[in-house]
């Protein structure tokens, strides 16, 4: 079992960035892939961000490619995504997950970007 809890979301102009972070609970958060999904107002759920267990290999989705940045400190049971040239597009609120579509997921965390 792992509970997850997002912050560091908010409002943002075009451009600017923001660091959202993930605190997960359980002793299994090391064995877990992680990620960042989103949904946008009317939309389904997309795929952002995943790292894997040991942080040694991330993945982004093609529309985020150069702008996000997916880590991990296990060792604080955390995983962060660092977003950069932020566009009105990326408004939506951010899920992080843990294990997979079928696994865990936080209450998310809005992010609004203004332009």
């Amino acid at each position: 079992q792992v509970q997850l809890v997002e912050s560091g979301g908010g409002l943002v102009q075009a451009g600017g960035s923001l660091r959202l972070s993930c605190a997960a609970s359980g002793r299994a958060f090391s064995t877990y892939y992680m990620g960042w999904f989103r949904q946008a107002p009317g939309k389904e759920r997309e795929f952002v961000a995943r790292v894997s267990a040991t942080g040694s290999n991330t993945y982004c989705a093609d529309f985020v490619k150069g702008r996000f940045t997916i880590s991990r400190d296990n060792a604080k049971n955390t995983v962060v995504l660092q977003m950069n040239s932020l566009v009105p597009e990326d408004t939506a609120n951010y899920y992080c997950n843990a294990g997979g579509t079928t696994g865990f997921w936080g209450q998310g965390t809005q992010v609004t970007v203004s332009s």
